[in-house]
């Protein structure tokens, strides 16, 4: 068997894996540990640089069968890490505590999360993709004593991260709410914006905020190209009229790269 014919193979049962235990989500904590085990090993496959030779022959096959399932994947990966997020949320929630290697990866993320645009307790922060862990917009308040606001099109994840964000940030200034962008007056008061990597339309959202948001605002976006790409979406080109790429934070070892953007 040829690497490539392995690596397809393998990541085939990998999505097939993420369907199933994506669909055995049933409101409770009961089929957690699997889906937790499979999405630590799927990170570990990620980041694991012995990987990427074989990811980058797969791709250069360009056989359109590669890119449907590097995009399923993506879609099925950040289902399964929504549905991660709300198990970790419920076993906190009913007095459990765990904290998966993708949890631990994602938390040593965000330490750098805005390079040299550093956060105060006069930023306003604006988190699109809050989850049902809000871990960022807890780190951040926590740390900076800043004010953040968190957004998600999941209704549960906001009613999950509301509980967990009293639960653990009490007196904390956040905000949570599933609302759109178009929605909230406060997001012409944000100082800094984060994009989650599993936000699939980010760069359109990117796009909108453009007309609604201060001269100033930074901008994180994570995204993952080439095998990172396999469980994030990547970076985008983006309008150079209206945002200009700043920098970009790579970290080999995590599961997510950072592009910083401010206004052209």
């Amino acid at each position: 068997m040829t690497t490539t014919v392995w690596l397809q193979q393998l990541l085939t049962d990998y999505l097939n894996k993420f369907i199933n235990l994506a669909e055995q989500y049933d409101g409770t904590i009961r089929n957690s540990s699997e889906l937790e085990q499979v999405v630590d090993d799927y990170s570990a496959f990620i980041t694991n640089k012995r990987n990427q030779d074989a990811w980058e022959q797969l791709e250069r096959q360009s056989l359109s069968e590669t890119l449907q399932l590097a995009a399923e994947l993506r879609k099925t990966s950040a289902r399964c890490v929504a549905v991660m997020e709300k198990y970790r949320a419920l076993k906190l929630l009913s007095g459990e505590t765990d904290r998966t290697d993708y949890f631990r990866n994602i938390e040593s993320c965000i330490e750098q999360e805005f390079g040299s645009f550093q956060v105060s307790p006069d930023s306003k922060v604006f988190m699109v993709g809050s989850g049902s862990f809000p871990m960022t917009p807890l780190l951040i308040a926590k740390r900076t004593n800043a004010e953040v606001m968190g957004i998600d099109i999941d209704s549960e994840a906001i009613e999950l991260g509301r509980r967990v964000a009293n639960m653990l940030g009490s007196g904390l200034r956040i905000r949570l709410e599933n609302a759109s962008i178009e929605h909230l007056d406060w997001v012409k008061d944000a100082t800094h914006i984060v994009f989650s990597s599993t936000v699939s339309n980010k760069y359109v959202l990117l796009d909108r905020l453009h007309s609604l948001t201060q001269e100033q605002v930074v901008v994180a976006m994570r995204y993952g190209n080439r095998l990172k790409s396999l469980f994030n979406f990547p970076m985008q080109d983006v309008d150079g009229r209206k945002w200009r790429l700043v920098d970009t934070i790579l970290r080999p070892d995590h599961v997510f790269d950072i592009a910083l953007y401010q206004k052209a």
